[in-house]
This record gives structure tokens, C-alpha cells and sequence, in this order.
């Protein structure tokens, strides 16, 4: 698919920044931080068998992530297994990805909800500037998306109110994009608190800033339709178009759809207009 008329008029396109966690790891009402995450003191996860013998939690993370890498994801979560026992935050969040995934293991929510809780628990405070921060805040968002529908089978019950905190406090303290944009979409739905477009908009522009394509997607429209929101249509194409334009159209046919229907709909005085705000959006990035 080619780029859409508003950037080939530009005749560039910016690529957008995206928020990375620590590169060998992923390889392959606001709550303040002292706040206590303990979830109801959750059992939590046991060793897929007795541990090996490692020199250090070092050791074993490496380890964990050497094997991983070379496709052997079962001794990968077994290395893993013990720098997570220690509490290492960064082991923690990947045995979690990994049992969410079902990758390399068999698939089990509740073991990932398990480890990432006690990743959140143990790691509530930690400085948003930190290093391991992205990890942390995304151990927040899988917790608020377990909650939101509960664990079938499990003392997981569902609780939007419980994933409005966990959102809540990844968007707050975080500044979390993908937590931000989850918890604006609970704002336009009504779920878990009362129903407020205008601070769902808020929400939504934070994230859309940080070059969250949803996000920029989702606020467009709004902008566009004047949903609850003062209409902007000539900026809610500015943010349609590079939503648009940073995604995979093969996975995310919604916003092609989202995008096409606003263009075809726009009028040439606001297609011009979303033309120079998005040549100045760009700009401000350089």
C-alpha cells in the first residue's frame, strides 16, 4: 500500500518513535507510588522442576537468554525459573511473556498473572526513569488486561475496577502509552468507572503523542466526528494519516477503514489543513 495523498504530498514520512524494553530481554482516580500492589496474596508460580545450580542470578538470566535465542525455550524458562526465584525483575517479565504467549511452554495465564504480580509488587516504586521502568509498567497493563475478564477456572475474577488502578497507575506514574490508551478506552466505554469522552481524549492524546498508532486512530475519529469532544476534522485527519501510516494494513484493516472513510469524507479546505498541521507535527520532531 502506498503512502496516503496527505504524506506524498509531503514527499517524506517520519518514522515513528516506538518505546523499546531492554533489547535482550524482549528479543525474540490516579494511585500514587507508594500505593500496595499485593494481590490478595496470590499463590505464587513453582519451579517447572528443582532448580539448577547457578553461580549468580547474573548467570543464570544469561543463560536463560542464550538458550532462548538458540530455540531451546524449555531450558530458557528453567534458568529463567531461578533468577525469577531470586525476585530479578527482568526474569520475572519474561517467563510471564512467555507463559501468557504460550511460547516455549504451555500456555497459562494464570502463571503469567502470578509473575507478573509479584513483579508489580515488588517493583511499584521503582523511578519511572529506571531502566527495567518499561517492564514494570508493562507487568501493569497485563494485570489490568487479566482483570478486566477475569481467569476462567480461577480465583481470577473479573474486576474493571481493579483494572482501571492497574491502567491507572502504568498511564500515571509510567507514563505508559499502551497503559494509556487501555485506560481511555475503559473512559469511552463506561467500563470500571463513569463514562468520560473528554478525559478518554486526554488520555488518548497522551499516548498519541508518543507515537501509539491506536491511539492516534481512535482520537482522530473522535476529533473528526465530534464525539464528545469539540470537532476538529482537519487534525483528527492529521492523526488518522500517520496512524495509518506506521502500521501493518494487513493486521490493522480498522484503521486503513478509519483513515479511507475520513479522507473521502474530508472536504479539500480541511485536507490542506491536516496537510500543513501535519507538516508542522513533523517538524517539531526533528
Amino acid at each position: 500500500m502506498g503512502l496516503s495523498p496527505i504524506l506524498a504530498a509531503l514527499q517524506k514520512k517520519k518514522p515513528m518513535r516506538t518505546s523499546r524494553l531492554i533489547a535482550a530481554i524482549l528479543g525474540a482516580a490516579v494511585l500514587t507510588p507508594n500505593m500496595v500492589f499485593a494481590l490478595d496474596a496470590a499463590p505464587r508460580p513453582q519451579p517447572l522442576m528443582p532448580a539448577t545450580k547457578y553461580g549468580s542470578v547474573r548467570e543464570a538470566l544469561r543463560t536463560g537468554m542464550r538458550d532462548y535465542n538458540a530455540g531451546d525455550k524449555l531450558g530458557a524458562a528453567q534458568a529463567l525459573e531461578y533468577a525469577a526465584g531470586q525476585g530479578h525483575t527482568l526474569a520475572l517479565w519474561k517467563l510471564g511473556r512467555m507463559y501468557a504467549d504460550g511460547d516455549g511452554v504451555q500456555h497459562d495465564d494464570l502463571k503469567a498473572f502470578e509473575y507478573f504480580s509479584k513483579l508489580a509488587d515488588q517493583n511499584a516504586d521503582e523511578s519511572p526513569d529506571s531502566p527495567n521502568a518499561p517492564v514494570i509498567s508493562s507487568a501493569f497493563v497485563a494485570l489490568g488486561t487479566y482483570f478486566l475478564d477475569g481467569i476462567k477456572g480461577t480465583y481470577v475474577a473479573a474486576n474493571p475496577a481493579r483494572a482501571v488502578e492497574m491502567f491507572n497507575y502504568a498511564a500515571s506514574y509510567f507514563s505508559d502509552s499502551n497503559a494509556q490508551y487501555n485506560l481511555a478506552r475503559l473512559y469511552l466505554e463506561g467500563t470500571g468507572v463513569d463514562k468520560d469522552v473528554r478525559l478518554a481524549a486526554r488520555w488518548l492524546n497522551l499516548a498519541a503523542e508518543k507515537g501509539h498508532h491506536a491511539s492516534q486512530a481512535v482520537l482522530g475519529h473522535l476529533l473528526i466526528t465530534g464525539q464528545g469532544v469539540p470537532r476538529q476534522r482537519a487534525r483528527g485527519l492529521m492523526w488518522l494519516t500517520l496512524a495509518r501510516e506506521s502500521i501493518d494494513p494487513t493486521k490493522d484493516q480498522w484503521i486503513v477503514k478509519l483513515y479511507d472513510d475520513a479522507f473521502e469524507n474530508a472536504g479539500d479546505g480541511d485536507r490542506k489543513l491536516a496537510l500543513a498541521l501535519l507538516e508542522q507535527y513533523m517538524q517539531s520532531r526533528h
